[in-house]
């Protein structure tokens, strides 16, 4: 930091209305072939001339004294105040923008997503992450609904399909014709049951029916590539591999699946290209994306508050637009004792006491702002 003048700032310049109030305080400015000379409190600063300093004078007002100044009565809005820029030195390969969400959980770009039904869930919520922010599920839902959210999250893997869309046997070429019109692909795996997470029977694509003519009446399941004639990856298995094996087979697309048969994840060749490094991703000890939720105050969100602890959230969120509550208080010491590695963020808040509130009940973290 360089050394601060008396009376003058580094960073806040304010709105012209509040500087001709105060004209009669600002510091006095002459200039002349020695340089600029500073004078301020009976002090006097020289800059610029051949026996002065080198650095110049700073404008405005420190962040300081304007707002913790003993003599300043004024109230300040988002219009009467704005950051000064500054002297560059330093080029963007030397900029980190490495912050801390909580006390525990450092993001590498600083960017969280809002916990609203219109923002995040699981997909946003991936996004976010894979580029270093992270993405807080809303609470707008259901218990169950809002843990699926965040299981999804926490079960992505870069370059895997986890929810690919599957139908079943029974589904007639003509509904196939429909659903890949809807979809812009081909190729889909038909399961048991034509879901996720069910045994894998076998593979269509467009090989397999481009040839027949009655579609009104044939049934996936007879013109399907069958289980025993895939090429299959067990699960778990590394990207790199199954990257590898689609490669020496020149497959399309290679299911991953368990011991007992069940569909677990897709890996298709025309992602092989597409896929994408994220050296920022933000995750966890066990290399999961992180992921937040929103909860309420209610008395009912303590279950809520397990279901999500349970699934594997990283952080919750009590959303609240008046953070000061007893209520909320309430639900800060009963999450740390409850879970007490929990990661916790309160709020919203704007002034210091009620920050201290939230503090001193233990929060990790504070939102602020209001309105």
């Amino acid at each position: 930091l360089r050394p601060r003048i008396p009376s003058l700032g580094t960073m806040v310049a304010i709105d012209e209305r509040e500087r001709s109030r105060s004209r009669e305080r600002d510091a006095k400015l002459n200039t002349g072939k020695n340089g600029i000379k500073i004078v301020a409190n009976n002090k006097v600063v020289l800059f610029g001339g051949p026996n002065g300093g080198t650095d110049a004078p700073y404008d405005g007002s420190s962040a300081q004294d304007i707002f913790e100044g003993e003599a300043n009565r004024t109230g300040y809005t988002y219009d009467d105040l704005i950051v000064m820029p500054g002297h560059i030195n330093f080029g963007v390969h030397d900029v980190c923008c490495k912050s801390y969400l909580t006390k525990r959980i450092q993001l590498r770009t600083p960017i969280v997503s809002s916990p609203m039904d219109t923002v995040t869930e699981s997909k946003m919520a991936i996004a976010v992450a894979l580029e270093g922010g992270i993405g807080i599920i809303h609470t707008n839902m259901s218990v169950e609904d809002q843990v699926e959210e965040v299981m999804k999250v926490k079960r992505y893997k870069s370059g895997f399909i986890l929810d690919p869309i599957c139908i079943g046997p029974t589904m007639l070429l003509s509904e196939l014709d429909t659903l890949r019109a809807t979809c812009g692909f081909t190729g889909f795996p038909v399961t048991e049951n034509g879901s996720m997470g069910s045994k894998l029977l076998g593979l269509v694509t467009k090989r397999d029916t481009d040839f027949v003519t009655d579609r009104s009446t044939t049934r996936v399941g007879s013109v399907m590539t069958p289980f025993s004639e895939l090429v299959i990856a067990p699960d778990p298995v590394q990207l790199d591999t199954a990257n590898d094996i689609i490669r020496k087979s020149k497959k399309g697309k290679l299911p991953i699946v368990t011991k007992d048969g069940n569909l677990v994840a897709l890996v298709a060749r025309t992602d092989l290209q597409k896929q994408a490094d994220f050296p920022n991703a933000t995750k966890d000890g066990r290399d999961c994306l992180m992921v937040g939720a929103a909860i309420g105050t209610r008395p009912a969100d303590r279950d809520r508050v397990r279901a999500l602890a349970a699934a594997g959230v990283d952080v919750i969120i009590i959303d609240s637009s008046q953070g000061d509550s007893i209520f909320q208080l309430d639900m800060i010491k009963f999450i740390k004792t409850e879970c007490p590695s929990m990661q916790v963020i309160g709020g919203n808040v704007v002034t210091r006491l009620q920050a201290k509130h939230l503090i001193d009940a233990g929060v990790d973290g504070i939102r602020v702002g209001m309105g």
